[in-house]
């Protein structure tokens, strides 16, 4: 099918709505100008192993923190290795420096974070904690994969607390004994009723904490302790549920882990929230999860994700701010479980959200999509074209099957950020895949 040409006119609407970066200190000051006094910035990325991504969103961050007063950074990653980072960054723990308060991400995909922007991102904030006179700000994590270090995690809290609650909890959680921490091969048994659940358990077992909530913060004097524990409960019971249902269908496990990555944000700005003032939080996630799926191929298949259900929860008090990039290269996998690459990207295909971006000729731009942006753009912006997703798999070959889906841009995010050439993120543990030389294009078989 052949591709229209842009119309040149729609071209210049686009040049002159962008805000060019340059990489200078006021880059950003449009982007704060639409944050305005949300509490939730939620930023985005079109793949997870860019570096400019990376880069751009620490640079928002900190302007966040510095200039908004913002109170934590929340991530697309398992809360108990992203809370070993929190302990670092508040003064807490016994990690000397970044690389060792990032070194409890060792399951795949470990580069997503221990990668040397986010460690030079959290060494950052752990200076700017300890020259600030206000409250501390956090790092902490969204996601569910964590099931058994967070079964370890409550249990290592009771201990000191109740033992007599840990040795009741050990009998709930001993359910999950014999499958060897091999989180598929429950969810496969369980959910075809090859064993017993253990959905009762988890559930009771967070029951029973947050009913003692009180005695516990009154015995140990730690609330910080006790929600800690609370949430790997909480992420216990839903990652059950998770990997019970992932063999049913993408879409009932997709909104499962959106659902409870969501309710993390909502636990985590209440528990945030002191003497009257509203926490702000900033999230960094995968653009398929922060832009609003309703203005998407997924939201038209039944899944929902974290930015609907933000703008649904927190109406006006949520931003959201896509990425998105031409070419150039990417650090991802060629199959799940499989050594980090350095790939080449391939350039946006003809019709697609990024080949229009790469029309306008700017190297780096910001793209508000707001009310008031020209009457051109925001028509071009609200047309469904392809918009494409690289997450830790990137597969070149497939790649109109696999990594591109219909979008209308400019109801799924607030502003769009626009690299036209990125570069892949450097893993801190670089394995031999990555720097392995890449094969021609036309390899094996192109002419």
């Amino acid at each position: 099918m052949a591709t229209p040409q842009t119309p040149q006119h729609t071209i210049s609407a686009l040049r002159n709505a962008a805000r060019p970066l340059t990489g200078g200190d006021r880059d950003y000051d449009a982007l704060l100008d639409l944050v305005g006094d949300a509490r939730f910035v939620l930023l985005g990325e079109a793949t997870h192993g860019t570096h400019e991504f990376y880069e751009e969103r620490a640079r928002i961050t900190q302007r966040l923190i510095e200039d908004k007063g913002f109170h934590a950074v929340a991530v697309e990653a398992d809360w108990p290795d992203a809370y070993r980072v929190n302990r670092y960054v508040r003064g807490r723990g016994d990690d000397r420096n970044a690389d060792e308060a990032l070194s409890g991400f060792q399951r795949f995909p470990n580069w997503m974070w221990r990668n040397t922007d986010v460690a030079a991102f959290v060494q950052w904030l752990r200076r700017h904690n300890e020259k600030t006179a206000g409250p501390r700000v956090g790092f902490y994590g969204l996601d569910l994969y964590s099931l058994f270090t967070s079964m370890e995690e409550v249990l290592r809290y009771l201990d000191q607390v109740d033992p007599n609650a840990a040795r009741q909890a050990r009998e709930r959680y001993a359910c999950f004994d014999h499958y060897h921490e091999d989180t598929q091969h429950y969810g496969y048994t369980a959910s075809l009723d090859l064993s017993a659940s253990c959905e009762q358990g988890v559930l009771e077992q967070l029951r029973q904490l947050q009913q003692r909530a009180a005695d516990y913060m009154y015995r140990d004097g730690d609330e910080e302790a006790f929600f800690y524990a609370e949430q790997n409960a909480r992420l216990v019971k839903n990652a059950e549920e998770y990997y019970r249902t992932m063999f049913r269908g993408r879409v009932s496990s997709w909104n499962l882990r959106d659902s409870h990555m969501a309710e993390t944000l909502a636990a985590l700005a209440h528990h945030l929230s002191k003497d009257g003032e509203p926490s702000r939080i900033v999230v960094w996630e995968h653009n398929s999860h922060i832009g609003d799926a309703r203005a998407t191929e997924m939201g038209e298949m039944g899944e929902w994700n974290v930015g609907e259900l933000a703008r649904k929860e927190y109406d006006g008090q949520a931003r959201l701010i896509g990425f998105s990039t031409y070419d150039g290269f990417v650090t991802a996998a060629s199959e799940w479980d499989a050594p980090a690459e350095h790939k080449r990207v391939r350039p946006g295909m003809p019709g697609s959200y990024e080949a229009l971006l790469h029309e306008t000729g700017i190297p780096r731009f910001l793209l508000p999509l707001r009310d008031g942006i020209d009457q051109d753009v925001r028509a071009t912006m609200e047309e469904r074209r392809l918009e494409r997703a690289i997450g830790v798999i990137y597969l070149p070959r497939t790649e109109r099957h696999s990594h591109y889906f219909a979008a209308r841009m400019a109801p799924q995010f607030d502003a769009v950020i626009h690299i036209d050439h990125t570069t892949a993120v450097h893993p801190l543990d670089q394995g031999g895949g990555w720097h392995a030389e890449e094969p021609p294009e036309t390899y094996p078989t192109g002419i």
